[in-house]
């Protein structure tokens, strides 16, 4: 399996369906030891994906001091007690969803004298074991950020439910962040990334596709 050919062919297959817009491919490298991530950092790849903290801590920390723009996604749930280490690692949280995290980040942020960029994520099918806000709840939210913690809010983020075609819940959620002139969106992953991006997917988290099956 080579990781180059292929991130190379999820680029360029992206190419040929939207060849007008520029969609970020955030490598997502949970799980996979630095070993085997270092052939797609060193190709010069500079969004990767983890989705815990102390994980990305191990795995990223030094590298980080060592690589220019190497910018580093969290795409997992956050608990408020980790956001401090995850604002010192991270450069962009794409699974904010609630104020006392956002209270936390806002805080260590001040600390460390670092703005990350946020995304805010929505649970679609209202499923206890995600992480994301009820849809009814994102304009208070969203405002609560804004105006009274001055977060960076760049865009929704959504993991649909398992569901075989998440076309309408793409479509869901793309509306949705038109509604709030959102100029991002995080969705799609390694299986339905091609049918995130005809809805809008600014950030698609490709894991599997890229690096191969997970242990």
């Amino acid at each position: 399996m080579n990781i180059i050919t292929n991130f190379e062919k999820i680029k360029q297959e992206i190419k040929n369906n939207l060849p007008q817009r520029d969609v970020k491919v955030i490598a997502v490298s949970k799980t996979f030891s630095l070993e085997h991530v270092m052939p797609l950092v060193n190709y010069g790849h500079k969004h990767f994906g983890e989705n815990k903290v102390q994980e990305a801590e191990k795995k990223w920390k030094d590298l980080k001091k060592t690589i220019n723009n190497l910018s580093l996604h969290m795409i997992g749930r956050l608990q408020s007690n980790k956001a401090k280490k995850a604002v010192e690692i991270f450069d962009y949280i794409h699974s904010l969803d609630s104020e006392k995290l956002a209270n936390e980040l806002s805080k260590r942020q001040k600390e460390k004298h670092k703005n990350l960029g946020y995304f805010i994520q929505i649970n679609l099918g209202s499923e206890e074991q995600k992480g994301g806000l009820e849809i009814n709840d994102l304009k208070n939210f969203y405002d609560y950020c804004v105006k009274d913690l001055n977060l960076s809010i760049l865009g929704l983020m959504a993991i649909p439910p398992n569901d075989k075609n998440p076309d309408k819940h793409f479509k869901r959620i793309s509306e949705l962040n038109k509604q709030f002139n959102f100029q991002q969106l995080s969705i799609g992953m390694s299986n339905d990334y091609l049918q995130a991006i005809k809805y809008g997917a600014s950030h698609v988290r490709v894991g599997s596709a890229i690096f191969g099956s997970r242990n």
